[in-house]
């Protein structure tokens, strides 16, 4: 069955007719073509397809894509403005954060929400925002040191106070 959905997807509103069984990593990767967003596990396990919901880092693979209905969507093609990167894509390349690329979307998103909450998070509320996202590629020290960085760029470049 067929129904409407009304969001907003990195500032820009849709309105879709969609089958109401789809899934909102689906809906984003198929409909809008924001590929950023990835296709892992498909049960919520890997953290590849984090988007923000309202704020909030979501597995959108286990999201039905009419729970957005009203709320705001934010991928990692809405970060940064233009060519300017957002301070946690930056802080991710600076640090060599990035491996294969995979999960780095759904890292530097689950990220991107602690710091917007907390800049000065220190290592364990860095460790229990990135729980639910793996790499298979790094031990993760460069992800903890990039989202650390990262937090002092949204700062102002002022050292976190550990």
């Amino acid at each position: 069955m067929r129904q409407e959905l009304r969001m907003t997807v990195n500032g820009d509103k849709y309105h879709l007719l969609i089958d109401s069984n789809r899934t909102l990593l689906d809906v984003i990767r198929n409909e809008m073509g924001l590929t950023g967003t990835k296709n892992g596990c498909e049960m919520g396990e890997c953290g590849a397809c984090t988007v923000l919901v309202n704020g909030r880092p979501t597995s959108s693979c286990l999201m039905l894509a009419l729970e957005a209905e009203g709320k705001d969507i934010l991928t990692i093609e809405g970060l940064g403005e233009g060519e300017k990167l957002d301070p946690v894509q930056e802080a991710f390349i600076e640090k060599g954060a990035i491996q294969c690329g995979f999960c780095s979307p759904g890292m530097i998103m689950s990220s991107k929400a602690l710091l917007d909450k907390n800049p000065k998070a220190d290592d364990e509320e860095i460790k229990e925002a990135l729980k639910g996202n793996l790499c298979r590629c790094t031990g993760y020290v460069k992800i903890m040191d990039a989202v650390k960085a990262a937090g002092q760029k949204m700062e102002g470049g002022k050292a976190n106070e550990r």
